[in-house]
């Protein structure tokens, strides 16, 4: 039987991207260049994906969800109408995000979905819950395991049940240190520096909305969440 979806050649005016043979892309959904679809997901009607994203095994994109350039899904992760993925996104494996607070099956609440928003840079890990109608920052880490049920703001790592802040991270997923006696806290891979303001953290040495240069996104060194330099 023909599959009703753009075919596995991946051709649309606006460029070339790949679909897995087993996936689904209903038309009309808008796929930048670049982005690669793997097996058994489904993208809906309505749904945009940047450019140069990769959506691992199994995952679920439903009509009216927007997703910026470079983001990565991995395998299991659905987006559900209300959604918005923001540049340079990482979705680990099975983390979960709704849209509505108070399902019932008896009811309806389709013309009430709440938004949730991804920022830019943003990590959310493994097996995480993203409670619906909450923004995580630009470049904050939500642990694996972790229940999100309010903002998170900029550059905060939140672990926990439900997630509370416990320090925070540079754009390299390094936690930072202390801050000194200015306030600056130094990223100890890429020696980008961050002032902790009334708010939250925001870099010194790059713009919140430009991306890392091409020359720092190498192996890099592994994470120093325990140990010197990382309280």
């Amino acid at each position: 039987m023909e599959k009703p979806s753009i075919a596995a050649s991946g051709l649309l005016a606006r460029g070339h991207f790949f679909v897995h043979v087993s996936a689904f892309v209903d038309e009309p959904a808008q796929i930048g260049e670049g982005s690669r679809i793997w097996h058994f997901c489904h993208v809906m009607a309505g749904a945009r994906v940047g450019r140069r994203c990769v959506l691992g095994q199994n995952v679920f994109v439903a009509g009216g969800v927007a997703i910026g350039d470079d983001v990565r899904i991995q395998n299991n992760v659905s987006l559900y109408e209300g959604t918005i993925v923001e540049d340079a996104v990482f979705l680990g494996p099975s983390c979960v995000l709704t849209n509505v607070t108070n399902p019932r099956a008896e009811v309806s609440r389709r013309g009430a979905f709440e938004r949730t928003l991804i920022r830019r840079g943003a990590t959310v890990g493994a097996n995480a819950t993203i409670v619906c109608g909450v923004t995580v920052g630009r470049y904050a880490f939500v642990g694996a395991g972790a229940v999100v049920t309010r903002d998170v703001p900029d550059y905060a790592l939140v672990t926990g049940v439900p997630a509370r802040r416990v320090g925070w991270m540079s754009r390299h997923g390094q936690k930072l240190p202390r801050p000194d006696a200015e306030g600056v806290m130094q990223c100890p891979e890429s020696g980008l520096r961050y002032r902790l303001e009334a708010g939250g953290v925001r870099c010194l040495d790059i713009d919140e909305e430009a991306p890392i240069a091409a020359d720092e996104r190498g192996a890099g060194m592994p994470y120093l969440g325990r140990g010197e330099g990382a309280r």
